[in-house]
């Protein structure tokens, strides 16, 4: 169940990169600095500080947004009206993974980020929609499913909400 709203933000989240991420980041940036350390120390340190900000910066401009706002749920570059949304359903863990696998559908919209555990499913009504449902992560699921007045508990148990 989902309702519509008239105007502001219910919920926003940046789906960022977990910590490793952003370590690896600048680990893999330096590393291009080892081919020009023997040719010249400034080259070098140039090479480190462009390889490091090359992959933050990538970092940042992939990292989408999830967002509830006047009547309408983005996702990534993704945006939908919630009156085309049906059931909304959050998952964790185990219930989490049988949407990532045996419950996945090739045909839905995704917007997974493999270090974030939750998931939201969310069925698509409208008819002229061939994607049956969106799956995408969020930090906060409780919070998610408030803003688009979903009534349902953020599942554990490996339960398929979608076939």
């Amino acid at each position: 169940m989902t309702t519509q709203y008239d105007h502001g933000v219910r919920y926003a989240e940046k789906l960022w990169p977990s910590w490793w991420m952003w370590t690896a980041a600048v680990i893999i940036g330096a590393s291009v600095s080892l081919i020009f350390f023997p040719i010249d120390l400034t080259f070098g340190f140039l090479a480190m500080v462009i390889g490091i900000s090359l992959l933050v910066f990538a970092l940042i401009i992939t990292t989408p947004t999830v967002e509830v706002r006047d009547g309408w749920l983005r996702v990534g570059r993704a945006q939908i009206e919630t009156r085309h949304l049906g059931r909304v359903v959050a998952h964790r863990r185990q219930a989490a993974r049988e949407q990532l696998g045996p419950g996945f559908d090739a045909r839905s919209y995704q917007c997974i980020r493999g270090w974030i555990d939750p998931v939201i499913t969310a069925e698509i009504t409208d008819e002229q929609d061939a994607t049956p449902y969106w799956l995408f992560s969020t930090r906060r699921p409780e919070a998610l499913l408030k803003a688009l007045g979903s009534v349902e508990q953020v599942r554990e148990e490996g339960v398929s909400t979608t076939g």
